[in-house]
């Protein structure tokens, strides 16, 4: 779905105190950024920032980072961010493909919520769970792989769990009604998926990375 322009996104983008400009300088040293050393939880394509201001609110124990490569989405997402005024939340604007120039084993969570499901088969390796990109994020995590996964699409969700299975994950939690569940918190596509009733399928998949080189 296209997001109409925000005309002035520049200019919200330069001033706005929880936005990093300057972001591939801070690789390895993200927590640098933030008042307290915590786990760093991160989420790639993040739209209005909704799912992640509610986790910075409730979660003041953990630092977070929101990714999303439209600039007129992150300015709107901005907006929202610098009227809670966190301290323990930053936003980038940056294509998925960056990750692994982004952060350096640094990463306790990865939130992959809603991903574009690139139905087509020949734009398989676009998806945020192929092997394309399971190799970048093993770039990324600190100690352990974990990788929470919310999807409306069934194929893409059905994908995802063959994929990172054949990386090596073990899927801790498979959901494939994830709202029956309550107090949730959700991103503005899931809750108004949800609520025409469409099944939110999700998954929480781990693997250790122990064993790879931490220089």
């Amino acid at each position: 779905m296209r997001m109409r322009n925000v005309k002035n996104k520049e200019e919200i983008m330069a001033h706005a105190t929880y936005f990093l400009k300057d972001y591939k300088k801070y690789q390895g040293s993200f927590q640098h950024l933030f008042s307290r050393c915590q786990p760093l939880y991160v989420e790639l394509g993040m739209g209005k920032g909704k799912f992640l201001i509610e986790n910075a609110k409730r979660n003041p124990n953990i630092n977070f980072i929101g990714i999303e490569k439209q600039s007129s989405i992150v300015a709107k997402a901005l907006k929202n961010v610098e009227q809670e005024k966190l301290d323990n939340l930053y936003i980038i604007c940056a294509n998925a493909l960056e990750i692994d120039t982004i952060f350096k084993k640094e990463v306790t969570r990865l939130y992959l919520n809603f991903s574009d499901p690139w139905p087509k088969v020949r734009h398989h390796s676009r998806r945020l769970t192929s092997k394309i990109f399971l190799e970048k994020y093993d770039t990324i995590f600190k100690e352990k792989a974990s990788i929470y996964l919310r999807t409306d699409n069934e194929d893409l969700f059905s994908y995802s769990l063959v994929s990172l299975s054949n990386a090596g994950y073990i899927f801790k939690e498979v959901n494939l009604d994830l709202h029956r569940n309550e107090n949730l918190i959700t991103t503005e596509y899931e809750e108004k998926f949800a609520n025409r009733g469409v099944k939110i399928k999700a998954f929480i998949a781990e693997k250790s990375t122990s064993n790879k080189d931490k220089s």
